[in-house]
């Protein structure tokens, strides 16, 4: 009995996060593409159906991802298991079937693989990031733990990179230490403003315990702009996050499942708490408030040109 109880505790510390990528893949940065549940973050043009976990496309259907891809290579499973790499450039639009083959037996993984990451937290020290100075939210602090890990702690405070991106996929992993505590990472952020840009929020609280119905948008939400279709991670677990920026169009995955694709198509201004913003801009950890404890490491970063 205690053997089969040891396989049992092996077996659930073995389970990866997402059933359809293993932990290597979601350390590799690897996302899905394709749910295994519904079409989400696709146009569909014909009698494009879901079933038993796989994409069905018969002939004449077909599917266009809306998100536009940084360099990297996608790789499509069909129902039989035969796997086909497509390896891509930047921008270039992903359709399933592509032309001239067929998917009879539709697909049943689709992920992609993204290019080119480079760290931009070093694991040893702040080099790179600073607390703006604002005299009235410089609360939170920020320092590196002996394990390599980027603890940031108490708010209001707004920890930025000196570097700028405009076009860009974004990975880090992140840990809450703590039930539904908030804080975001802030994107294309407006140079000396306090978190003035566009924010992946971070908070996996929800209501009546229910995944689908995310408290204050959910993590992987754009904040104030669309909330995350449901929570996907949980408190106190390393969550794998990821976002893709590319011109008016935004795609965030949590644990390598999508969440959110969302175009600003607001009229373009300076100010992205008015409208669309396009220029490059900092990026930004939000230290929310003084409950702000949360753990970031392996955050890698690579521009689209």
């Amino acid at each position: 009995m205690l053997a089969v109880l040891f396989a049992a505790s092996l077996a659930l510390a073995a389970e990866p996060r997402n059933p359809l990528l293993s932990d290597k893949q979601l350390a590799a940065g690897d996302v899905l593409l394709f749910d295994g549940e519904s079409t989400f973050g696709w146009d569909v043009t014909g009698d494009v159906t879901v079933k038993d976990g796989k994409l069905l496309l018969p002939k004449g259907a077909s599917v266009t991802l809306k998100c536009p891809l940084p360099r990297g290579s996608v790789v499509a499973v069909s129902g039989d298991g035969t796997s086909t790499q497509f390896d891509r450039k930047a921008g270039d639009k992903l359709t399933l079937p592509p032309k001239g083959q067929s998917a009879a037996d539709g697909y049943r993984k689709v992920y992609f693989t993204p290019d080119g990451l480079k760290p931009i937290f070093n694991g040893k020290d702040l080099t790179g990031w600073s607390i703006l100075k604002d005299e009235k939210r410089m609360l939170s602090a920020a320092e590196v733990t002996k394990d390599g890990e980027l603890h940031l702690t108490n708010g209001p405070g707004d920890l930025q990179t000196a570097a700028k991106y405009a076009d860009f996929v974004l990975q880090l992993e992140c840990k809450t230490n703590g039930e539904g505590l908030n804080s975001g990472v802030f994107f294309r952020c407006i140079e000396g403003q306090y978190q003035n840009g566009y924010e992946m929020q971070i908070n996996n609280a929800m209501t009546d315990n229910d995944p689908l119905k995310p408290k204050d948008a959910g993590t992987g939400a754009i904040y104030r702009r669309i909330p995350a279709r449901k929570i996907v991670a949980k408190d106190k677990e390393w969550m794998t996050l990821t976002l893709v920026a590319k011109g008016p169009t935004f795609a965030t995955w949590v644990n390598g499942e999508p969440v959110v694709v969302w175009t600003d198509d607001r009229a373009k201004d300076e100010n992205p708490r008015k409208g669309l913003r396009l220029d490059a801009g900092h990026l930004s950890l939000q230290g929310h408030d003084k409950t702000t404890d949360l753990l970031f490491r392996n955050i890698r970063i690579a521009e689209i040109k």
